[in-house]
């Protein structure tokens, strides 16, 4: 296996930021002629997820990209969604062991907003040294997310990975083209009240017995104040972006159970977050936000696209010292089978 040092994860990092600006300025582009299709309609149902016509322009606009920007003599495994029917992919086409990266990218992450203009989605990739089959989310070296605004809205915020650990993060003027240095800070509160804190039920399945944990959360986190208790809920619909709202110090708590709810109930879903929702996760450590599995600790999963993957989130360390206890109280209580 090639090693690969710290400037050329520094010219990866690069080259997937212009991947990025390049499907900003293609979605920006195609949906002005929305008269035309509707983004919102279903292209195809993979084992991943639901595809949708937006999706379709976004795929085809990376790998477009990668076969006209990526150096040859740096061959890469793309894994995304709306490819598993074809096979592994590379570029340049060569056999998958001869790769010497793996690049696992969501084109768009919160697809059901954006193409209905409701609330901005992200474009997110992971990179890793390619080891086959047992590449994880662990292994990911460099990690790139830029947002896809809304049409009422001039700017988009991208972040990614420097080697060594660090942050670069810019906003970008899509009126302009201007890009200023963007500087983002975790809540440093203490506790939840008058802040944003939530558990992830977008779907009807098992959001019945998600609301129960989650009221019963925030009883155990803060007893004394009943159903006085004011702790604000948003169902923001994509990974990404709740990254981001911790990383923005927008949210202070963030949860996704769903993996263990559903196999507590029975349900036989895909609609869970998978791998590639969540490759951008060095992205929020390099700012102290703690993301973690409260079962195991460590949030991984191999790099593909169907992969079940739960998380949990906390803005900063004092928050995850009040509320992890009780967290594994309901866990316990609720999905006994998980542990």
């Amino acid at each position: 296996m090639s090693i690969i040092v710290a400037d050329q994860w520094e010219t990866a990092r690069k080259l997937l930021c212009a991947l990025q600006d390049h499907l900003l300025a293609v979605i920006l582009s195609e949906r002005t002629q929305v008269r035309n299709y509707a983004l919102h309609d279903v292209s195809n149902v993979t084992p991943a997820d639901t595809i949708y016509q937006i999706d379709k322009i976004s795929e085809a606009a990376i790998l477009d990209w990668f076969a006209g920007h990526w150096p040859a003599d740096w061959p890469v495994e793309i894994v995304m969604e709306g490819l598993e029917e074809i096979g592994p992919l590379t570029f340049p086409t060569i056999d998958v062991e001869d790769t010497i990266f793996k690049c696992i990218i969501d084109p768009i992450d919160g697809t059901r907003g954006i193409m209905y203009d409701k609330r901005p989605a992200w474009v997110l990739t992971g990179l890793a040294p390619q080891r086959g089959a047992s590449t994880c989310l662990q292994d990911i070296v460099v990690s790139v997310m830029t947002e896809l605004p809304i049409t009422k809205q001039w700017r988009a915020d991208q972040m990614s990975t420097a080697p060594g650990g660090t942050l670069v993060a810019e906003s970008i003027n899509v009126l302009t083209g201007s890009r200023t240095p963007l500087v983002l800070q975790p809540s440093s509160a203490t506790n939840l009240e008058h802040g944003f804190a939530a558990m992830n039920r977008f779907f009807p399945a098992g959001m019945a017995l998600l609301a129960e944990m989650e009221v019963d959360l925030w009883h155990r986190v803060a007893p004394k104040r009943g159903d006085d208790l004011a702790i604000f809920t948003d169902q923001y619909l994509t990974t990404g972006g709740q990254l981001y709202e911790l990383m923005a110090g927008r949210d202070r708590f963030i949860a996704d159970l769903r993996p263990w709810v559903f196999r507590e109930l029975g349900i036989q879903s895909g609609l869970t977050c998978h791998p590639y929702d969540i490759c951008v996760l060095p992205l929020a450590a390099t700012l102290g936000v703690i993301v973690e599995d409260p079962f195991t600790g460590q949030v991984n999963a191999p790099l593909d696209t169907t992969t079940p993957v739960g998380w949990v989130g906390y803005a900063n360390a004092d928050l995850h010292a009040l509320i992890s206890p009780h967290l594994r109280a309901v866990l316990h209580k609720y999905c006994p089978s998980s542990w």
